[in-house]
């Protein structure tokens, strides 16, 4: 089928398998530690907490890994990144099936897991190019790979709602560790033609340095990393307060929790579907901002939906919108970046998406316990719709400059 095309190449379809059944595993735990933290706390201040440690060493680390990653096997990384993750999910593990709630250490154990996947992130998707045997087929790879992470977004809470009502958080978290030996068995199939890392004097700094002089000197690539950064500070963080959602405005349980994950997720795969079948050459700005604008008006309806079947489906299209922009991001950047930068420019893509959600969600919890949760996903809403018309516009004004003459007569080339 042609949605399923990059999956020809062997690489690239081992990787998809074995990955596929760790993130289900990824999805269960990441479902089953924001329910025990606010069954244990009843804070939504502390499910901020919990999503920022995860996710701010992205902020923080994504431009060093970028620039450590175009000096090293990137293969090996991976490979190392997994066995790191696999030894986290075993410890958090433990601290369940014992009983110690400690909030401070699954707290912990949840950054350490943050700061192993900056490299393991930016190491995956800048090894994508050499998993596909046809590099005609790397859109659709990038897209696979994300239609992979809301499929196991769907199942992963999804299992794990049903887990938590019956057997308890202990097999949630058990099962994410065992996931992790399906990709690692994958990972060794694996035939890579990794290309040659030469041994250089140059100081990382001055390669993070390049880095940053190429994105900030790419005025497309700038924009596009500028709006998914608004987008994931004041946009994408509403998820944080769906366990608020489930449990208070619509007074549910843990399964309820993962119904509003799971539509977001399926609502994900639907826009992930669409992006497959997009052929080479489609103008992927245009798809962006119109999912960006489906993605804000979502978050309008969701805020005051007054009955669960209509939020969850409010839900889906969130879901519809937010995959969709970020995909595209995703998809223009690495198939626009010179093959020198790439890694260095997907690291700016994570900074920007991973990296700001922390920050974001730390203002949600905080503008939750003034404002309450539905003013809070409304005036996201609000913010996102604001932050797609400057990006409109910036885009206008820049196509007005590149067909302005210079002094020569010819038009100004603005890059």
């Amino acid at each position: 089928m042609e949605v399923f095309r990059s999956l020809k190449s062997r690489n690239f379809r081992l990787f998809f398998y074995g990955q596929s059944v760790s993130l289900i595993g990824t999805w269960m735990q990441k479902t089953a530690v924001c329910w025990l933290i606010y069954r244990l706390t009843g804070s939504a201040w502390l499910l901020g907490v919990v999503s920022f440690a995860g996710l701010i060493p992205s902020l923080i680390l994504a431009p060093y890994a970028g620039s450590y990653i175009d000096r090293h096997n990137r293969y090996k990384l991976l490979v190392q990144t997994q066995v790191i993750n696999m030894v986290q999910a075993l410890a958090l593990a433990i601290l369940i099936i014992f009983q110690y709630y400690n909030t401070n250490w699954i707290i912990l154990l949840t950054l350490l897991q943050g700061i192993v996947n900056v490299f393991e992130v930016t190491c995956r998707q800048s090894l994508m190019v050499d998993m596909v045997t046809n590099k005609e087929d790397l859109p659709n790879a990038i897209v696979l790979n994300s239609t992979m992470w809301n499929f196991a977004r769907i199942a992963g809470p999804a299992l794990a709602g049903i887990l938590l009502s019956t057997l308890g958080e202990n097999v949630c978290f058990v099962l994410n560790f065992v996931s992790y030996i399906p990709i690692l068995i994958c990972l060794f199939m694996m035939k890579m033609e990794v290309p040659v890392v030469h041994n250089t004097n140059t100081s990382i700094w001055v390669e993070l340095r390049a880095g940053f002089q190429y994105i900030s000197h790419d005025k497309d690539l700038t924009s596009l990393l500028l709006l998914l950064t608004v987008s994931s500070m004041l946009v994408m963080p509403f998820n944080t307060l769906m366990p608020i959602f489930a449990k208070d405005v619509f007074h549910g349980d843990a399964r309820t929790f993962s119904w509003f994950e799971s539509a977001a997720g399926l609502g994900s795969i639907i826009s992930a579907l669409y992006l497959a079948r997009l052929k080479p050459g489609r103008d992927l700005i245009k798809v962006l901002i119109t999912a960006s604008l489906i993605f804000s008006l979502s978050l309008l309806l969701l805020a005051y939906a007054g009955w669960l079947p209509m939020a969850l489906l409010f839900m889906l299209v969130s879901g519809v919108g937010m995959m969709a922009q970020t995909s595209a991001i995703n998809t223009y950047i690495q198939t626009h970046a010179l093959p020198a930068m790439r890694a260095r420019a997907i690291s700016y893509y994570i900074m920007a998406y991973q990296g700001m959600i922390p920050i974001g969600s730390l203002l949600a919890g905080a503008a939750a316990n003034i404002a309450g949760p539905r003013f809070t996903v409304f005036f996201e809403g609000i913010l996102g719709a604001v932050a797609v018309a400057l990006f409109v516009a910036y885009r206008r004004r820049h196509a007005d400059d590149m067909q302005r003459p210079n002094a020569t007569g010819q038009p100004a080339l603005v890059k």
